[in-house]
């Protein structure tokens, strides 16, 4: 709704004063308009570093789990020699047995 004061201002000032008032009412508009995308910018860049964030621990635990496998699987290869030496040593199985198993 128009104020009063801009309608009085408006009808003094006849067509020039229309156009003032259609031109300062769109500034307002696209600093409204300039506002919002600032603040949806700032979003996208916090979101973005969360999303960085969130790639570096993704990236860590891939590591940390895929050394976890490499030992896992080294103890157990370990411990599979370990148990062939105690069965050839206790005269279960041959030399030639352990290397095939």
């Amino acid at each position: 709704m128009v104020e009063p004061a801009v309608l009085t201002a408006l009808v003094q000032f006849g067509s020039a004063g229309l156009m003032g008032l259609l031109w300062i009412s769109e500034r307002r508009g696209a600093a409204v308009r300039e506002q919002q995308l600032t603040q949806a910018h700032e979003r996208v860049l916090e979101h973005r570093a969360h999303a960085d964030s969130l790639l570096r621990v993704v990236e860590a635990n891939t590591r940390a789990i895929a050394t976890l496998e490499a030992s896992s699987r080294e103890l157990a290869h370990a411990m599979a020699r370990m148990q062939r030496a105690r069965a050839r040593n206790a005269g279960v199985i041959t030399d030639r047995q352990a290397r095939r198993s």
